[in-house]
């Protein structure tokens, strides 16, 4: 299954900010059990390299991404872990170059139409509209999006299970980014039957999201 594929199965990818790589198998397995399975685990803390490599030794079937990638040596980092995607809050040419040489699909955050112009002469045709509901939500996301009918976009930033179907709602969107069903804190707390229940919601909503024609 290609990136764009998988994208459009699952609709919605866990962001996870992870504190100790001593969760991230559990976690992972909640997601899977759940029916969701794919997460970016973000360079936000220490854990994520180790996080990344537990999960993808013991949970091999979570589509498993690195997410605010800010460097190439983060993007090296991660891919050696076993991240099979990455993601960053911005457009870094570098990083960019990077994952194509390495054969790595990549949602390069942008928020501006020069961004978005940018990724389509880099070859890139799926972005990460970011922050999404601070940059004027969905309204902004159908203006923004007008011009450019080839790109498909992952809106990510303020998401949440009240506001999900009305962006998954939207012809261009792919899927959404959120941490609402992976609370750090809830993680920190062990109570995985919580990201499972959470995680379980997310995915009803995507499968009733209907897209506008």
């Amino acid at each position: 299954m290609d990136f764009e594929h998988m994208l459009s199965a699952v609709r919605v990818i866990p962001v996870v900010e992870i504190a100790s790589a001593d969760t991230a198998v559990p976690l992972a397995r909640s997601l899977v059990d759940a029916g969701l399975p794919c997460a970016e685990i973000t360079f936000r803390t220490a854990a994520a390299a180790d996080a990344i490599a537990a999960i993808a030794a013991a949970v091999p079937e979570l589509h498993l991404g690195a997410g605010t990638v800010l460097t190439v040596a983060q993007a090296e980092t991660a891919l050696a872990a076993g991240a099979r995607f990455l993601v960053a809050p911005n457009l870094d040419l570098d990083v960019v170059a990077f994952a194509r040489e390495r054969g790595a699909p990549i949602l390069p955050g942008v928020c501006t139409p020069t961004e978005i112009g940018l990724a389509l002469s880099l070859g890139l045709s799926i972005v990460k509209l970011f922050p999404a509901e601070a940059a004027g939500g969905v309204p902004y996301l159908k203006a923004i999006a007008a011009p450019f009918r080839e790109v498909r976009f992952v809106p990510t930033g303020g998401i949440s299970a009240q506001n999900l179907p009305a962006y998954l709602a939207v012809t261009q969107v792919v899927a959404c980014g959120g941490s609402w069903m992976v609370k750090k804190d809830v993680i920190a707390a062990g109570d995985f039957a919580a990201i499972r229940a959470a995680a379980t919601e997310a995915v009803a909503i995507a499968a009733g999201a209907r897209v506008q024609r």
